[in-house]
This record gives C-alpha cells, sequence and structure tokens, in this order.
C-alpha cells in the first residue's frame, strides 16, 4: 500500500512537470492558430502512441469496456476542462493562469468526501476556504480591471477535480492507458466539431485573445509550429497516463496536493520564454492556495480519518 502510494504521487509529479510544458507551447501558437487545430494535432500525434502503449499493457480489447459510457463521460469532461484552461492561457499569464488552475487540489479534497466517501478532516475544509481567499485575492474584483478569462481557469479547475475523483472511482478495473485512451478520443472529436462549428458560423474575430484563440479558422501551419503542436500530442500521451496512474495508485485527498509542483514550473516557462513576472496579487493568492493545500496534507497524513474509506480497493 505506502509503495504504491509512492509511485502514484511520483507519477502525479512527473505528469504535472511533463503538462507545464504543454502550456508554454499552447501559449506560443495561441495567437495564430485556433485552439481546436491545435488540439486536433495533438490527438491525432497521441493517437498512435496510445494504441501502442494500451496493446503493450492490457491489450487492444479492454477498449470496449463495459464502463465505455463512464470512461466517455469522464473524457468529455476532461476536454472541456482543458479546452477552457487553455482558452485562458492567451489572455492570462502562465503563472496566474496555473495559479487559479491549482484550486483544484482543494476541490479534489473537499469533494473526495461526498463523491468517494473517502474521510476528510474538517480542517481539510477550512484549507479549502482558505485557497478560495487566495483565488479572490489574485482575481482581485474590486480592482476595477477584471480578465474573465481568469474563470475560465477556475471553471477548468473545478471539472478537472471531479474528473479525477471519477479516475479513483474507475480505477478499480480500468487501466491508466485505457483512461487516457478514451480522454484523447474525446479531445479529437470535440477538436473536430469546434472546429465545424466556427467554420459554419464564420465568426472569426472579437478583439479578445480567448475568443480569438477559440474561433479562429485553422490556417496551413509552419512546420516549426506543426512540431511544437505535434510535441503536445508526445506529452498528452504521457501526461495523461502519468496522471491517470497516479490517481489510480493514491487516495485521492493525497494524491491532490502534489499537483502543486505545478506552480514552480509555470512561472519558470513564463518568465523564460514570455518575459512574464508574475505580481504582488498572484504571488500572495498563489502562496496561500499552496499553503492551504499543504496544510490540509500534513492534517490527512495524522489524522487516522484522512484514509479512505474504499482503501481495499489498492
Amino acid at each position: 500500500m505506502q509503495n504504491r502510494t509512492l509511485l502514484g504521487i511520483l507519477c502525479l509529479c512527473l505528469g504535472v512537470l511533463v503538462f507545464s510544458i504543454q502550456d508554454a507551447l499552447i501559449k506560443a501558437v495561441a495567437g495564430t492558430y485556433p485552439v481546436s487545430q491545435a488540439l486536433l494535432i495533438r490527438a491525432v500525434v497521441a493517437l498512435p502512441i496510445l494504441l501502442f502503449l494500451v496493446h503493450r499493457d492490457v491489450g487492444l480489447g479492454a477498449l470496449a469496456s463495459p464502463n465505455w459510457r463512464f470512461l466517455a463521460t469522464r473524457s468529455s469532461i476532461l476536454f472541456i476542462s482543458y479546452c477552457a484552461y487553455y482558452l485562458a492561457i492567451p489572455a492570462l499569464p502562465i503563472a496566474d493562469a496555473a495559479a487559479l488552475f491549482f484550486l483544484a487540489p482543494l476541490l479534489i479534497m473537499t469533494m473526495a468526501g461526498p463523491y468517494l466517501g473517502e474521510r476528510v478532516p474538517w480542517q481539510s475544509l477550512v484549507a479549502g476556504a482558505v485557497g478560495l481567499l487566495g483565488v479572490i485575492v489574485m482575481v482581485n474584483p474590486g480592482a476595477g480591471i477584471f480578465e474573465w478569462a481568469a474563470l475560465l481557469s477556475l471553471v477548468s479547475a473545478f471539472l478537472y477535480g471531479f474528473s479525477q475523483l471519477m479516475a479513483r472511482k474507475i480505477g478499480v478495473t480500468e487501466s491508466a492507458t485505457t483512461m487516457a485512451f478514451y480522454q484523447n478520443a474525446a479531445y479529437l472529436v470535440g477538436a473536430v466539431a469546434i472546429g465545424a462549428t466556427f467554420s459554419a458560423t464564420g465568426f472569426t474575430h472579437t478583439g479578445h485573445p480567448s475568443l480569438d484563440f477559440l474561433m479562429r479558422p485553422w490556417v496551413w501551419p509552419s512546420l516549426r509550429n506543426f512540431l511544437m503542436m505535434g510535441a503536445c500530442g508526445v506529452i498528452a500521451a504521457v501526461g495523461m497516463i502519468l496522471l491517470g496512474q497516479a490517481y489510480r495508485l493514491t487516495p485521492a485527498n493525497k494524491a491532490a496536493t502534489f499537483e502543486y509542483t505545478g506552480l514552480l514550473w509555470a512561472p519558470l516557462w513564463g518568465f523564460l520564454f514570455f518575459t512574464e513576472i508574475p505580481d504582488s496579487g498572484t504571488v500572495i493568492g498563489a502562496l496561500l492556495i499552496v499553503g492551504a493545500g499543504i496544510f490540509a496534507l500534513n492534517v490527512g497524513g495524522r489524522s487516522p480519518q484522512a484514509a479512505p474509506a474504499n482503501a481495499a480497493a489498492d
């Protein structure tokens, strides 16, 4: 049990690092290409990799799972979550978008009780409230210059948190590679649907970077940009498996806190590639969110009630 938990935490930290690189790549192409094109190229590149990994792991027959409706629902939720997050990136510094998204671990901790039956101490709920305060500090709604794209990161965080609770629930019977394949399939179908919808409507430009990233027409990419979007497919294949495996092996209220390692990478990529420097509100808000999560983890580690009710599944 302890070895499984440690392996799950390692998978999660590596998965977060891998996905943080993708954020920088997506931001780099967001001013030229639509999100649907980036997601489609990513999904097409990831498809053969995932098919190979499923074949090696559990066999392609596992894709005809009796739980396919549950897997498809989770994958659709994840598609909406990541799409919302990607749409926030052109309008926000990477550090801001990432810090707001990292409300997700606190949401996972607070929802683990009602959804999974994992016993979460009341201190974790208090930590969730402190994390919410951190979000308010970051968004600063009274400043008169509210960027609504911040809400996209928050929506993404909520949906991502719920999808990982679903992974914990179904992980008893489904492999991480199977879950990753279904997730990639949702990206493939969703990207085509978004591209076709806005191509049919003719809406292409609004002046807001998030909406333009959503509505912009497809264009033939340069080799450099194609390779950048294609690299997202390799990253996605590896990252989805790592995160799916993490929540299969580790109780959700423990694994969630290690999502915060992403806040080590987001400001670094923003500074190195886009000369973005987080402001004081971002730093203070992020510290409140991270501090609340670490406090919640420590409370869970000391309390006998922190053990998940479905621990037998491990």
